[in-house]
């Protein structure tokens, strides 16, 4: 199997802001932007979700907005940041999304 993927000049930002809108999505990015390739099961580990078929529609909203780059590896997928595509397209624009979940994600209090 194999995935289509949007070409370099085809990502479009309406696209991109839809699946970095996403919190589950926006997650799972902030865990890819680590670097390297992850498989699917790690980055559903690192976000607290236990149910792969969860993930099934966000990583094809993630793959076709051009946010990631999936590619099968034996029984898994391989999940990369297309982070060098996204700064190209639109410089700044992933780091100001990340700094921006990190200060959310700091200035939420506690639940009780």
């Amino acid at each position: 199997m194999s995935y289509r993927h949007p070409a370099r000049e085809q990502i479009r930002i309406e696209h991109v802001l839809t699946a970095l809108g996403n919190p589950v999505r926006l997650s799972a990015v902030r865990v890819l932007d680590g670097g390297g390739a992850h498989n699917c099961g790690s980055v559903l580990t690192a976000i607290g979700i236990a149910a792969k078929s969860t993930m099934t529609h966000h990583w094809r909203v993630l793959r076709d907005s051009g946010v990631v780059h999936q590619q099968p590896s034996g029984r898994e997928n391989l999940l990369r940041l297309r982070r060098e595509d996204l700064d190209a397209r639109y410089p700044g624009l992933l780091d100001a999304v990340l700094s921006g979940a990190r200060n959310d994600e700091r200035n939420t209090p506690a639940g009780p």
